[in-house]
């Protein structure tokens, strides 16, 4: 019997499967390959699957992966020129950010909001712990909430210890298929923890010493919201490694640099070294952010050298 589901767990070799009755523990029969760029998960959290089942064992197996109408992606951690699938499907992705403990570095940020630009994934960045945060933090999360909110990305600030923002969050995510994304410790699983407690997710406390976040979601995992939607928890990530852009289609994934760069003197500008290169004018006069153009900077020369960094990010 083949039936339809939604892949809403993926352990590497085993996917939970559910449909509107039931969840079944299915594998893969047969090979599929996504266009463009080799991925060390072929399924991932999000797919719409056909499977058929096997009635003995009450488990199935994968037939066919739907077209996905977006998906989110990174740079595999051991295997450089690979890509790994973080979710599929998705109407919104939640950023969680902290200004410390640990610290979320603007270089991360832009690199998530590159590759959510180039597969059509709208991005709302969320600040989390700010009840943690003394004047100079707080002043800093100000000059970040006004740098984006002019590209323009949404921001929130929230607390999930004393429930500041939270019920703004959880507007935004009703009725909804998200994602909650960051580094590890940022606070995701505490959050969907205080936005529905009925889920009842496992957490971990920051390491003291490192001030870094430690691991408590393995895989990456759907669960449903009891206000209506489902969000997609996934692994604390690192590093963010950008695949299968090209170097002169990049500034266009940054919407700031797309509205000025029509006004560059050539239309290959790479906004480094030309002349009356707009974009770096608009950087010198304050109309698109430093650590914005750095990031870019950043990413071009990583593309060039094709090379990825994951120490970039530390302090």
């Amino acid at each position: 019997m083949e039936k339809t589901g939604i892949v809403i767990k993926s352990t590497g070799s085993w996917y939970l499967v559910k449909t509107e009755d039931k969840t079944y523990k299915c594998k893969i029969k047969g090979k599929f390959r996504t266009e463009g760029f080799v991925a060390t998960n072929p399924l991932t959290v999000g797919d719409k699957v056909d499977f058929i089942i096997k009635k003995e064992e009450n488990t199935g197996f994968i037939t066919k992966l739907h077209e996905r109408k977006n998906y989110i992606i990174r740079r595999s951690i051991n295997l450089s020129h690979k890509a790994h699938i973080i979710a599929a499907n998705i109407d919104r992705a939640f950023l969680i950010i902290t200004i410390k403990m640990p610290k979320t570095h603007t270089i991360f940020i832009d690199r998530f909001l590159v590759s959510a630009e180039a597969y059509n994934i709208p991005v709302t960045l969320v600040f989390n712990k700010i009840d943690l945060y003394d004047e100079q933090d707080k002043m800093k999360v100000e000059e970040l909430i006004s740098m984006y909110e002019e590209i323009p990305y949404p921001c929130l600030k929230v607390s999930a210890q004393t429930g500041e923002g939270l019920e703004n969050l959880r507007n935004e995510l009703k009725n909804k298929v998200s994602v909650f994304a960051g580094n590890s410790g940022v606070g995701k699983s505490t959050l969907i923890n205080k936005l529905d407690p009925l889920l009842n997710l496992k957490t971990a406390e920051i390491s003291d010493y490192h001030k870094k976040g430690k691991h408590t979601t393995t895989f990456s995992e759907m669960h449903p919201f009891n206000f209506g939607g489902h969000i997609i928890d996934t692994p604390g990530i690192k590093g963010f490694g950008l695949v299968d852009l090209e170097n002169e289609n990049l500034a266009t994934y940054f919407p700031e640099m797309l509205r000025f760069q029509v006004n560059c003197k050539y239309y290959n500008c790479t906004h480094v070294h030309e002349p009356r290169c707009a974009v770096m004018s608009a950087v010198e006069y304050g109309f698109i952010g430093i650590s914005r153009y750095e990031s870019y900077l950043s990413m071009l020369e990583e593309k060039e050298k094709g090379k990825y960094r994951e120490d970039i990010y530390k302090s």
